[in-house]
């Protein structure tokens, strides 16, 4: 296979970024493929701060570190011994013996939803810690806002203009990476200053507003090709109807909105480069692919992306690696040449204007 070069997109989704984790695990065995751009939102920012900081280092030693990098990350995060809901829960009411023993024995993901409904991460008090920031310091290659390796982007919202803000180059620091993460129900807003204001602004979560971000991919020194790695399924043909599975299919649409739209712009230029009408114009005809195992996903439902045990972990490590490895089979060929994604098919009722 000749060299080629892509842009990956990275989407968010809690426990569920372990696919991701796959998906870049078989990726990083192909010496042909290169990769020159990362765009991530949530926990596709930590994946990508974790590719980036390992493929800095260079080609070979690079894709090693990189496999360690994103081993440790997910490694950790399945191990994480997030004790911080149960000590705040004691410090605000007394609780018999027993229960204590009886909370102590359960991760404190399994009833977090419950929780926040009624408390805010403000209420932690003295117990508060976001526990990502360890697990991204303690990675065993951690820089990644220098300019070696692929260019990293990181999508976090803007609490008061609920506007994105893509932060890239030396901007992608762990704060940066942090505040992509920020889910406000779990995590205290994360305050970076804007150097374009000066004024320090609290940031939640990127998946709001750009789930993940493309357009950083779009500048003409970077490959025409996109490849973006779906954690959310785009379709479920079942209809919910209980109350926990018609809030997760709201999610589901909530996170998927902002690559919806993009994916629809996206469509509606291709339609105009095939019709001839962006002559001489300076547009870029971008190239999609996804790797995706909706079926997988469809399994699943979005309180499981805030349960991150290790067996859950490993099978979506298992499917991404897969997922991966069917997409170089099928359509490796197609990569810097032509799309693999039929966006016709997603969205029939767009006609160009």
């Amino acid at each position: 296979m000749k060299d080629k070069s892509i842009n990956l997109a990275l989407q968010g989704g809690g426990a569920h970024g372990a696919f991701a984790w796959g998906v870049l695990d078989r990726l990083l065995d192909e010496r042909w493929l290169r990769i020159s751009a990362i765009s991530g939102t949530s926990a596709g920012a930590l994946n990508g701060a974790a590719l980036k900081a390992g493929l800095a280092r260079g080609d070979r030693a690079g894709r090693r570190a990189a496999r360690e990098n994103l081993d440790c990350l997910w490694n950790q995060v399945g191990q994480m011994s997030d004790n911080r809901v149960v000590r705040w829960m004691h410090s605000l009411m007394p609780m018999p013996r027993g229960f204590q023993r009886l909370t102590e024995m359960f991760s404190p993901a399994a009833w977090v939803d419950n929780l926040t409904r009624i408390f805010s991460p403000y209420d932690y008090g003295p117990f508060y810690v976001n526990p990502l920031e360890t697990v991204l310091r303690d990675l065993p290659y951690a820089d990644f806002s220098n300019d070696r390796g692929p260019e990293l982007h990181v999508a976090a919202t803007c609490v008061r203009t609920g506007h994105i803000r893509v932060f890239t180059g030396e901007g992608a620091t762990v704060p940066a990476v942090l505040a992509s993460a920020c889910l406000p129900t779990l995590f205290q807003a994360i305050e970076i200053e804007n150097p374009a204001t000066g004024r320090i602004e609290a940031y939640w979560d990127g998946g709001y507003t750009g789930n993940p971000a493309l357009f950083p991919l779009y500048r003409p020194h970077l490959p025409r090709d996109i490849v973006i790695v779906n954690i959310n399924p785009m379709l479920r043909d079942t209809l919910p109807r209980s109350p926990a599975d018609i809030q997760d299919r709201v999610n589901e649409i909530s996170f998927n909105s902002s690559l919806v739209s993009q994916l629809r712009a996206i469509h509606f230029v291709k339609e105009l480069f095939s019709e001839n009408r962006l002559a001489n114009r300076a547009m870029k005809n971008v190239l999609l692919h996804m790797i995706m195992d909706d079926k997988l996903m469809n399994d699943l439902n979005a309180r499981s992306k805030v349960m991150p045990g290790p067996g859950l972990l490993q099978r979506m490590r298992e499917a991404g690696q897969q997922a991966a490895d069917t997409f170089l089979a099928d359509h490796a060929d197609a990569l810097n040449e032509r799309d693999s994604v039929d966006l016709g098919a997603l969205f029939p009722d767009q006609t160009p204007r």
